[in-house]
């Protein structure tokens, strides 16, 4: 008998490009069809053909309170009755910026998009025009969205696919970005020493979730705040996965490094649709309608993500909350450990909070190219495991039981 996931993804087929509206949905890098959701509660989900599934993947980062919290969809209920979008200033968008800039420093004006893709597209135009230069830096394996310019040697879906740019974009274009390994200083000192006065802007995750959970070495962020500041190029930290993931005022906070803009996402919207960048007050006033650097959006501070976001930050913002989330994935990745040790199998988990990756490789990746050298078909194998064991335990295919521990917030 064919499950209804299956019948509704080759129907899917026929009207959406490879049957799905983001490709890392599609399954084509570990095999299989993908699964159509019809409900999610706390930390599990529910197919369409019944299998409920203990989720790690919490919608790629926004649900951190888990699905339909209650305190979450009290607040758009709420709002959504009173209207979902008016193309005018809410006071919801106020308080939302009140909350990012009271908990990064380093944020004095924040302006609210869509999407993380959004964010740094915006941060680098703003780079762009405050220091009149074209060239920016990233870093292998880092994604930053699917915009021209970010999709070369990106990570996320784009790494997995293998497919390290895309079609449609000019060489001209893709010749303004500059790529380095991560956690590479001294490969970011030579190029900068080279062409440092036609460098925008260095765009980095602080800590890489793209490519997988990869921690920056000791020096790494440091070092590249000491570079841009002595050639006069901007510091962007895409903390749209990181940003209120890991403590309150994002991975920056962590250590102890200020950036010149901070891009957000994710979680700020409490699973819709929402981006943020924000920087130094004299950066941002460059930002339409103050300054010359256009950006608009209309649907930009949406007051239903919004207030979900804003629900969001709330819990989180509770005593306490991230010391458990923290205390939770150490819990896991532990488990996982225990288990692979006790299994024989040779692998990594690089853990940060409640961020966790199981690399199969003998030593931790410190960059893409490590990444890309890991055992892909053990993790292929890793997966299907994970589904099976998702359908017929009802709990972590990874070994770990939750039977007995309270994942409710």
């Amino acid at each position: 008998m064919i499950s209804r996931s299956k019948r509704l993804f080759s129907k899917a087929q026929k009207i959406i490009p490879g049957g799905v509206n983001s490709p890392v949905r599609a399954f084509r890098a570990v095999g299989g069809n993908p699964l159509f959701i019809r409900r999610g509660t706390g930390a599990r989900i529910e197919d369409v053909d019944g299998t409920r599934y203990l989720d790690y993947v919490c919608s790629w980062g926004p649900l951190i309170l888990g699905h339909a919290h209650p305190a979450v969809v009290r607040a758009i209920q709420k709002t959504a009755a009173s209207g979902t979008s008016f193309g005018a200033p809410t006071e919801l968008e106020l308080e939302m910026a009140g909350l990012i800039t009271d908990a990064f420093p380093s944020i004095g004006m924040v302006r609210m998009v869509n999407s993380g893709t959004e964010a740094c597209m915006s941060a680098i135009r703003l780079a762009r025009a405050c220091t009149g230069r074209n060239k920016i830096v990233k870093f292998s394996g880092c994604y930053h969205g699917h915009a021209d310019g970010l999709l070369v040697a990106a990570g996320s879906g784009a790494a997995t696919l293998n497919i390290p740019t895309s079609d449609g974009i000019p060489e001209a274009y893709l010749g303004e970005t500059l790529v380095l390994p991560y956690n590479d200083i001294p490969a970011c000192e030579a190029l900068f020493a080279q062409r440092g006065s036609d460098i925008a802007a260095v765009l980095v995750e602080p800590i890489a979730g793209n490519m997988g959970v990869i921690y920056p070495h000791q020096g790494f962020l440091g070092g590249l705040r000491k570079i841009t500041r002595k050639h006069g190029s901007l510091l962007i930290f895409d903390e749209v996965i990181t940003g209120f993931r890991l403590v309150w005022g994002g991975a920056q906070t962590l250590f102890s490094i200020t950036p010149d803009i901070t891009c957000l996402g994710k979680i700020i919207g409490g699973g819709l649709p929402v981006g943020a960048y924000g920087g130094r007050r004299e950066i941002m006033q460059q930002v339409a309608p103050l300054g010359g650097m256009y950006q608009a959006g209309t649907l930009s501070g949406n007051p239903v993500a919004m207030a979900a976001g804003l629900a969001t930050l709330k819990e989180l913002k509770k005593k306490g909350t991230y010391a458990r989330l923290d205390s939770m994935g150490k819990l896991l990745c532990a488990g996982i450990r225990d288990q692979a040790e006790e299994q024989d199998i040779t692998v990594r988990v690089e853990e940060c909070g409640s961020m966790f990756t199981v690399f199969f490789s003998n030593t931790p990746p410190a960059c893409y190219e490590d990444v890309r050298s890991c055992n892909v078909e053990q993790f292929k194998e890793f997966f299907t495991g994970m589904l099976k064991e998702g359908k017929m335990k009802k709990r972590s295919a990874r070994g770990f039981n939750y039977k007995n521990q309270k994942t409710k917030f």
